[in-house]
This record gives C-alpha cells, structure tokens and sequence, in this order.
C-alpha cells in the first residue's frame, strides 16, 4: 500500500509444528478445523486482516509494524509464542495444543519487493527447524545455506529416482564364539560424482523434506530381500537390523507397513530386526510401546540404539517391548581410561540382563576393548575391530 511505503515492517512465515500428524490421525476436516481457529487467533495480533494470509498446508505469513529494534520484534515474537503455549485449540471433543516456528525477514533491511522478503523469511523458517529454536531473523548466511540445502534436496530427489541408495552391512559379533549372527543394514547413497555419501550428509535433509519415508519404506524392503536370498543361497539366518527414523516412528501407518514387508516370505518377520534411538521412543513412551508391540507380535525383534544417550530411566526401559539393547560407542571409548567408566557398562549390561536383554557393544575397534567386554559377558560386538559396513558383494565373501 502506498501508505505503507517508507515505513520499517517485519514478515513473518509461521509454521505450525506436526499438522501433518495431525491431518493423518485425526482426518482433513479436523486439521481444516484447527487451521480456522489458527487463523482466527492469530488476528489478536494482527490489527489490519489484510496482512494475515495462510500461504500453505500449514504456514501462514504475516505482516507486523517494526519499530527499528530487533528487541521490538523480538518482544512481539515471545507474546505470540507464549500466548500459542498457553492456549489450547478444541477439534472433534479434542483438546489440542501445538507449537509453531517463525521466520522473521525485515523490511527493507532483507528486501524491498515482496518476493525477496518472502524467500528471505522463508530461509529464516527453515534454519529454525534445523537448529530446533522457535524463531529466527533472516542472515545473508541463511539464504546460502538454504540455497545449498534445496540443490541437495534436488540432488537426493533424482537419487531416488535413479536408485542410487545402497546398502552397507556391518557384522554383529557373538562374543564367546566369534560368529557372525547378524548385521546391521546402513543406508550409503552412491552419488554419481561424488562416490559413496555417508548418511550423516544427506537423512537430516531425507527427514525435513520427508522423502524419508520412501527411502526407510525402500530399506526395509531391501534388507529383507537380501537376508532371504543368503539363506536360500545357504549362508546361515543372520538378523538384519534396519534403522527406523523418528517421522517413520510418527507415521500413523508404520505398523501395517512393516506387516506389508514382512508378508513377503515366513522367514522375513524372524530375520528382521528395527534399530531404534533411545531418545525417538522416549518422545512418546506411551505411544512408541503400543507401536513395539505390535511389531513385536509379529516376530520382529526389536534394539534400542545408542543406549545411554537419552533420557529414559531404568523404570521406563523395564516398561518397553525390547529384545536387545546396544551401548552407544562414547561408552566404549570411555571405559578403557578408568574404573568409574568400567563400572558403567558393566551396570549396564547387567541392567540389560537382568530383563532378558541381549547386549551389543557399538564402535569398539580395538583389542582391549573388545577383551573388557567379553570379561563383562557382553553378548555382541559390533564396530572395526572386527568389521566397517561393506557392500552386500564384500559383505557375502566374509
């Protein structure tokens, strides 16, 4: 508006966390429901409607006075925030509270068209969801490093597309007998250029963008497949363990996705094993047990990875359908330079145990770790000392 020109404003891209659970768990018509009353509650700090607009599924872009002071902006921020914590929205007889992220882009300071403002907020939005805070101001260094972001995102779209992911396979390690009883199936991505990518590169990115769920769906399918053919070419059962996000963990349908794979042959349920972190099943105990379950029922065995880098507490641990337990690799390290560090992973195998529990031993790579585990009566081992993750060819040779 003409009237508006000259004047210093803020806009701000407000994203509502998870509505896609939301949609998924309580139907469209809800998650329509809560995008009206969103709406209707964010005109409390709006004072012209005409700059409120909803810009997506679940985003909505406004527009605010800004008086020239990062800290007035900030000030409006932490009543908005704080107003959405403190309020509850009634859907279906359900009392819902939600959380948001907001990206804030100034003008005219990151902009001076529409356009620009709106992508320079929308990088602001994105890196706060990469480092889990609940609003940002745009930085120039923000828009290179959304912009790196998106050709990776085009990048991973095509290596679906083209099948570029592969598997590695890491040996599990009986510890009194030295045999090979299962593996670990870790996701590589063959990049035509750049050679074998580690996962550490590119599942952030797999998870914000969700193409996760069509290369986690594309993992367990694979790791299934080919522990099935080793058998049928003669190799001993080994169960293979496949890693499981947290956004797959979430998705309303995982459990009848898992049923789907495993519906393939008898042997799949027996020779599949989920691998997941300590910290994803504590997000929602209650939940995350109802879900292991069920899975377990089926004959699927299931480990908590990277034991001991979360928050559960014994009690909670007792409470949830486990078949193993694998002690994070900092452990490991640890425990060779003093007694106090022995003594934690000596409790916590024991602890482990004593609920039936079989042990794994992660990232151990040298002998005098892995002769304190076996003193320990660690169960397995898993790390360099006796193998690093190796294509399915190599693997099949050992």
């Amino acid at each position: 508006r003409n009237a508006d020109r000259g004047k210093r404003k803020a806009l701000f891209l407000i994203d509502i966390e998870r509505f896609k659970n939301i949609n998924d768990s309580l139907g469209q018509a809800a998650g329509d429901a809560l995008l009206v009353q969103f709406a209707d509650w964010l005109t409390d700090y709006v004072v012209d409607a005409s700059k409120l607009a909803r810009i997506g599924a679940d985003h909505f872009a406004v527009i605010m006075p800004e008086r020239g002071r990062d800290g007035s902006v900030a000030m409006m921020i932490e009543r908005i925030l704080g107003s959405l914590k403190a309020r509850s929205f009634a859907v279906n007889d359900t009392e819902l509270r939600i959380s948001s992220r907001i990206g804030i882009a100034l003008f005219p300071d990151d902009g001076t068209d529409a356009e620009t403002l709106f992508n320079h907020a929308e990088a602001a939005l994105k890196m706060t969801k990469r480092s889990g805070v609940p609003y940002l101001l745009h930085t120039k260094s923000m828009t290179e490093s959304v912009a790196a972001t998106l050709s990776l995102e085009n990048k991973l779209r095509k290596a679906i597309d083209n099948e570029e992911f592969v598997l590695y396979y890491q040996p599990k390690v009986h510890q009194a007998s030295g045999k090979v009883l299962a593996a670990e199936a870790l996701i590589r991505w063959q990049e035509p250029n750049a050679g074998i990518v580690p996962p550490v590169q590119f599942i952030s990115v797999l998870e914000e963008t969700g193409m996760i769920y069509e290369v986690g769906r594309w993992a367990l399918a694979k790791a299934i497949t080919e522990g099935l053919r080793w058998i049928d070419v003669g190799y001993p059962a080994l169960r293979i363990a496949v890693n499981v996000s947290p956004m797959q963990l979430k998705n309303p349908g995982f459990v009848e996705e898992i049923k789907h794979k495993i519906g393939v042959a008898p042997q799949a349920s027996s020779i599949l094993q989920l691998e997941l972190t300590e910290s994803t099943v504590m997000e929602d105990i209650v939940r995350s047990i109802g879900i292991l379950q069920s899975i377990r029922e089926m004959g699927v065995t299931i480990a908590i990875d990277d034991f001991g880098t979360g928050y559960s507490s014994l009690s909670q641990l007792g409470k949830l359908p486990l078949d193993e337990l694998k002690i994070d690799r900092s452990f490991v390290i640890k425990m060779v330079g003093g007694p106090k560090d022995l003594a934690l992973v000596s409790t916590i195998i024991s602890l482990a145990h004593s609920l039936n529990l079989r042990v794994v031993a992660e990232g151990v790579e040298t002998d005098e770790q892995a002769r304190l585990l076996s003193l320990l009566a660690c169960d397995e081992i898993q790390g360099y000392f006796y193998g690093k993750p190796v294509p399915t060819e190599t693997f099949e040779e050992k």
